[in-house]
């Protein structure tokens, strides 16, 4: 494997500095998007439970106990509960936003990595066949061993490019859905959230 690298030449040590940004990356975002993925059905279940029999203040108490954006946003909400409905739902708007800029934090790196590597895989391979022609020019006459080196720069840079951009690109998508999920349920649950305190509202409680 080091021999491999060796022989890859300059544009290796690009591609690694991008392999290991894109896996620090992902590694960070693994962990927070598991914290923040939760039953957001059964959380909601448990929430109309506590606003039931505990009001608000109970409510606000289960929120700062569950971890993940849906949580955050309807104890954004339940915060400003006693100013009236209009500002509940500019809360949760407001707080809806920051968790998902929170939740799509660090996607930018793995989209650049995933298409960067290639790139530089490829302008490496531009690099080595150069070095192949040169060694040509230089001797005058084709032997095999003039241009393996260069040859062989090119394909392993190449080959290594390819391969940084297709392991960050599948944890880019991996993560984007489960994104795209978590912003869905944090969608439905608040809305839900704000019908539920309308119905109040209404009922007068």
């Amino acid at each position: 494997m080091v021999e491999l690298f060796n022989d890859g030449g300059w544009a290796m040590y690009p591609l690694l500095i991008l392999l290991i940004l894109g896996i620090g990356v992902a590694i960070e975002r693994l962990y927070n998007l598991s914290r923040a993925a939760i039953d957001a059905e059964s959380f909601f279940k448990n929430l109309e439970e506590a606003i039931e029999s505990g009001g608000p203040d109970k409510a606000a108490q289960l929120c700062s106990e569950t971890p993940g954006p849906v949580a955050s946003v309807i104890h954004a909400g339940l915060l400003r509960l006693d100013r009236g409905l209009e500002h509940v739902e500019k809360a949760v708007d407001n707080s809806g936003a920051v968790e998902m800029a929170f939740l799509e934090r660090g996607m930018v790196w793995l989209s650049t990595v995933a298409n960067l590597a290639p790139m530089i895989g490829f302008l490496g391979t531009v690099s080595g066949m150069i070095n192949a022609f040169q060694a040509i020019k230089e001797a005058g006459d084709v032997e095999p061993s003039m241009v393996a080196g260069g040859i062989s720069e090119a394909l392993i840079t190449t080959a290594a490019g390819l391969i940084v951009g297709i392991v960050i690109q599948f944890c880019y998508n991996f993560f984007a859905n489960r994104i795209d999920k978590i912003i869905a349920d944090m969608t439905e649950q608040t809305a839900a959230f704000i019908d539920l305190l309308a119905e109040r509202e209404h009922r007068g409680v």
